[in-house]
């Protein structure tokens, strides 16, 4: 499933980048707890900014899922406008709808590092934070 890209999301270890749709409360919240980390954090708010095609397909790649596995297909916004079960849809239409739909992305998507992750709730944020903290905490001890 995982393609080759050229990586036109810029990754690196000392950054995290949130993917996420202001509109509902699962971005907002995930935004808040991202926000107030004291990493660097460059957050993408999908209902605001266009996210490429390439960019779609990278995360999904990344996330070793199809394009369809970004999106809420229970979403009221998917299902008015694509009146299907189990839409069969061609990679560009489901790119189609992130963009045009932001609403039915799925859930937030961080990336933390090289590191792809669905953020189903907020509190999944703090594994990936806490984990990272312990490591600077056994750093620093070490050191002392």
């Amino acid at each position: 499933m995982k393609e080759d890209f050229m990586g036109t999301i810029a990754t690196d270890n000392g950054k995290v980048i949130l993917y996420y749709n202001s509109e509902n409360s699962l971005g907002q919240q995930a935004y808040a707890y991202v926000n107030a980390s004291d990493r660097g954090i460059l957050a993408i708010d999908i209902s605001k900014t266009k996210v490429t095609g390439t960019q779609w397909a990278e995360i999904a790649a990344n996330l070793n899922t199809n394009l369809s596995g970004l999106v809420n297909q229970e979403h009221p916004d998917f299902k008015n406008n694509y009146k299907t079960e189990d839409a069969s849809l061609s990679n560009d239409d489901w790119i189609k709808v992130l963009q045009n739909h932001p609403s039915s992305l799925r859930c937030p998507i961080l990336i933390d590092g090289k590191t792809f992750h669905f953020i189903e709730t907020p509190s999944e944020i703090s594994k990936y934070f806490d984990k990272e903290e312990a490591s600077d905490d056994a750093r620093s001890q070490d050191k002392s």
